[in-house]
């Protein structure tokens, strides 16, 4: 039976107040984002705020699926990081309690987050988008706000353009209209100048009311029945003159029932019912253009056996080049517009026939990359926090730093993937299922492997660890740093020291003299050999022990002389691997253990080097300590 405890209490709570705050973040960054794209449909339209109202919240609607996952990423990383800087899970971890068990009510929150996620994109999403893309269109048909600018030809009303010289913005009175009316067709402008002038609105927002004054009217009257040849347009002087513009400068909603037929306005079960549809029709459509193909094919010519025969025989008798020539320039002619009109007919008619394939074929991998979208995106609440939680616990920083960047970072990665990989799958390019799933395969792995790591308290981000890594896969090391103590508490015995330098340096010539290290090295010995070189080992441990001991000194050209000493490797000059089957198949394969080979033989080498400068710095130091100068 499942028990709450005060811990899952706390790690809930602590979990949930960095969610909600997150989680309005980063549905308000995506909303922001998502206004950008349309803000020229928005502004300057003179929208009512109920409009706008319905705007954004059909707009939240649609981005909580896509605001879920990233703001558990965010406040996965914050609760842990700050977990960690606390030291409060490093508490938990002391008392015994795994890292699996202290994520455990969090997990079940997240699923929970899950299927709320997979709720909102299979019920709400489709009836959300339909409404959004509803007053997105109606938007864009409304007529902008009316505003005419200052010197400028305003042509944003059907069939008008409006030139006014100067605005009087306390009073609102236009000086010097132009009025171009083009309604009835070019052939019966009529172009209206005035002096002065003032616009206002109907009450019902579908007119234009103008009152003009002092000016004249010019009307062409070329298209009028009577005779013009006296008088080819007419003049009228005015002091004052009203006309209404037919001016819809309402917003009118639009009945969106054709919206339904997109893939991101249905549900899993309408989908899926689409893509049976779809299928069904390109099966059809395939069907009858085979037959039409086959039947097309010399459908009105019926050849016998016989007369096949003689066919064939006749046209390899025939040359098609001679018989061309023969004819005139005229027939030529006819011949080769009739063959062109021909193929164009036909490369025009498979082409339309493709694009009704190609299309449909779209249309499914559109649906079915929808369908998919929606389990995909679901999962990603889940995948995310475990990549967030074990990530927090390893990096162990708080706040709004270090986690925003990295949560941006990680959000970012899967973004790229997720879209780079669907616009692929849709393009019929790549395996529709694959390309969909294409994030989710590459970041769980990743979030399997920090919650491994950080169950085990390994190491991950430490750098120190990669570039040991690294030194021994090229073959570096570090070098040695002996620096001046501040406080000493005993003083090297210089004296029984010397001995033991003498010991060293005949150890080194021994050895040295033993194994020729500057010869090339026997290659069947390399990879049969297992285990450390013992020698070489002992040989070290000595020379640590004296460094150790002499770093007690406070003569600084003395400490200078032990940074000379190398850090030997007792295992590098021997074989490539610790297990002997292992080097068993490295040097069988000829060009792996050619390369193992020469690696070796310049660890070999390297040794030699190493060798003669531990003689060479046990010498100098034997004769630093009897120098008469040296004080101890």
């Amino acid at each position: 039976m499942l028990r709450i405890k005060k811990l899952d209490i706390f790690i809930l709570k602590s979990f949930l107040m960095l969610f909600v705050g997150t989680f309005f973040i980063c549905l308000f960054i995506f909303m922001m984002q998502f206004l950008w794209r349309y803000v020229d449909e928005l502004v300057g339209k003179g929208l009512e705020m109920s409009v706008l109202a319905q705007f954004f919240f059909y707009s939240a609607l649609t981005l909580i699926p896509l605001s879920l996952p990233l703001a558990i990423l965010l406040a996965a990383l914050m609760t842990f990081g700050n977990f960690g800087e606390r030291y409060e899970l490093l508490s938990m971890k002391a008392a015994g309690i795994p890292l699996l068990r202290i994520i455990r009510p969090l997990v079940l929150f997240c699923t929970f987050l899950c299927c709320t996620s997979f709720y909102f994109q299979n019920v709400i999403a489709p009836k959300a988008q339909v409404k959004l893309l509803t007053l997105l269109v109606s938007m864009k048909q409304t007529s902008p706000e009316l505003d005419i600018p200052e010197g400028v030809f305003y042509d944003e009303i059907q069939g008008y353009n409006i030139y006014v010289k100067q605005k009087d913005r306390e009073t609102g009175m236009l000086k010097d209209v132009l009025i171009y009316n083009f309604s009835d067709g070019f052939e019966n402008a009529h172009i209206i100048w005035a002096s002065e002038g003032k616009m206002e609105m109907t009450a019902d927002k579908q007119h234009l009311y103008l009152h003009l004054f002092n000016g004249e009217q010019f009307e062409n009257l070329k298209s009028q029945t009577i005779s013009s040849n006296n008088v080819p347009y007419r003049r009228e002087t005015f002091r004052e003159k009203h006309t209404i513009i037919e001016f819809d400068g309402g917003f009118n909603m639009i009945d969106g029932s054709f919206l339904g037929d997109r893939s991101d306005s249905k549900n899993m079960i309408e989908i899926s019912h689409s893509i049976d549809s779809l299928s069904h029709r390109a099966d059809s459509i395939g069907r009858n253009m085979y037959h039409e193909i086959k039947t097309s094919t010399y459908r009105d010519i019926t050849l016998s056996r016989t007369d096949s025969v003689k066919l064939a025989e006749s046209s390899s008798r025939i040359n098609i080049d001679s018989l061309f020539t023969a004819y005139t320039l005229a027939e030529k002619d006819k011949v080769l517009g009739s063959a062109a009109d021909r193929t164009e007919a036909l490369a025009s008619e498979w082409n339309m026939k493709s694009y009704q394939m190609t299309e449909t074929d779209n249309n499914i991998r559109k649906h079915e990359t929808d369908w998919h979208k929606k389990i995909t995106l679901s999962l990603s609440c889940l995948m995310f926090f475990f990549i967030g939680a074990p990530l927090g616990a390893i990096i162990r920083k708080g706040g709004l730093g270090m986690p925003v960047v990295i949560s941006v970072l990680i959000f970012v990665i899967y973004y790229i993937i997720d879209s780079g990989a669907t616009r692929v799958a849709k393009s019929g390019e790549m395996n529709m299922v694959l390309g969909v799933w294409m994030s989710t395969i590459v970041l769980a792995p990743i979030g399997i492997f920090f919650t491994y790591k950080s169950n085990n308290d390994s190491v991950v981000f430490n750098a120190e660890v990669y570039l040991n890594f690294f030194r021994m896969l090229l073959g570096l090391r570090p070098s040695r740093h002996v620096f001046k103590k501040e406080v000493i508490i005993e003083d090297p015995d210089y004296v029984g020291i010397q001995p033991r330098l003498d010991a060293l340096c005949d150890s080194c010539n021994e050895y040295a003299a033993a194994h020729r290290l500057a010869g090339a090295p026997n290659y069947i010995r390399i990879f049969t050999n297992k285990g450390h070189d013992n020698a070489i080992a002992d040989i070290s441990m000595r020379m640590e022990a004296i460094i150790e001991e002499l770093s007690n000194s406070k003569d600084s050209i003395l400490l200078e002389l032990l940074n000379r000493y190398p850090i030997l490797s007792t295992k590098a000059h021997k074989s490539p691997f610790d297990r002997q089957w292992l080097n068993i198949v490295a040097g069988l394969v000829v060009p792996v253990g050619l390369f193992f080979y020469f690696r070796i033989w310049r660890f070999s080498l390297r040794l030699d080097k190493d060798l003669k400068n531990i003689v060479r710095t046990s010498r100098d130091i034997q004769e630093r300590i009897n120098n008469e100068t040296f004080i101890i």
